[in-house]
């Protein structure tokens, strides 16, 4: 009978060159797997530059075309041009800009302020995009916020003469004028409702033409309730007025008389 012992470890037998060289082929095959690794970790990275850049190229033509539009007045084409350019750069802050100053050309001062308050939002620092969200917010009449815009935007870049002289001046002005009128109003409104409080003269109800007066109604609504004027229509159609006296013991006989008062 065989006697019972250990099993031996797998690969105890192996020699010492095999194993060696069984660790260089797989170092080998992990330096590989490594390089490939790595060669598609870089070529995925290039092949996402090249896809921004050609979506900056061609949002960049969409811009230029658009523009082109702009200027022949076209504004419906050249929206639809920006609004693709945006799917492709939506983070570019002109093309928000450009789509509010056209807007505002067609008189949609709710979309135009909306368009320049995102273009605020991607570039704080553009002067021009401050401006043109001024110029929506006047044409909205909201004159305080519009004047603070075109201050952001002389803070920016205060050698700017045309928001100093033009926009922000004229939005001044507008709101002294808001300001003056409704001053008016309020004081109008006030006047009105000094007027409407004014006490009720003091008359004298217990003078001597006024006791006179009344006297005179009572006699005359006591005489007329003593007496009752009636119009009566005989059958033939003759039309009688009668006066009836309270202490009449008769009335007229009904069946041959019309009676109407």
């Amino acid at each position: 009978m065989a006697s019972f012992g250990w099993k031996r470890k797998i690969g105890e037998k192996v020699s010492k060159a095999t194993s060696q060289q069984f660790e260089a082929e797989a170092a080998d095959d992990k330096d590989l797997a490594d390089d490939d690794a790595a060669n598609w970790v870089h070529a995925t990275k290039r092949r996402k530059k090249i896809l921004v850049e050609d979506c900056v190229k061609k949002s960049k033509e969409l811009k230029d075309e658009g523009a082109n539009l702009a200027e022949k007045r076209r504004y419906r084409e050249a929206i639809q041009k920006w609004d693709k350019a945006l799917q492709l750069t939506p983070e570019d802050a002109t093309l928000y800009e450009m789509k509010s100053q056209v807007l505002m050309s067609l008189h949609e001062m709710f979309p135009a302020v909306h368009a320049a308050e995102m273009a605020v939002q991607r570039n704080p620092r553009s002067w021009d995009a401050w401006q043109t969200l001024g110029r929506a917010q006047l044409g909205l009449g909201e004159i305080a916020l519009a004047i603070r815009s075109f201050q952001v935007s002389l803070h920016i870049f205060p050698m700017n003469p045309e928001v100093w002289k033009e926009d922000l001046s004229w939005a001044r002005k507008l709101h002294e004028q808001q300001k003056a009128t409704k001053t008016e109003a309020v004081q109008a409104l006030a006047k009105e409702k000094e007027l409407s409080q004014e006490s009720i003269p003091d008359y004298d109800f217990e003078s001597d033409e006024i006791v006179a007066v009344c006297a005179a109604i009572a006699e005359k609504e006591k005489a007329l309730s003593a007496a009752k004027t009636v119009v009566i229509v005989s059958a033939s159609g003759t039309v009688e007025t009668v006066t009836e006296k309270e202490n009449c013991p008769t009335a007229p006989d009904e069946t041959l008389f019309i009676r109407a008062r």
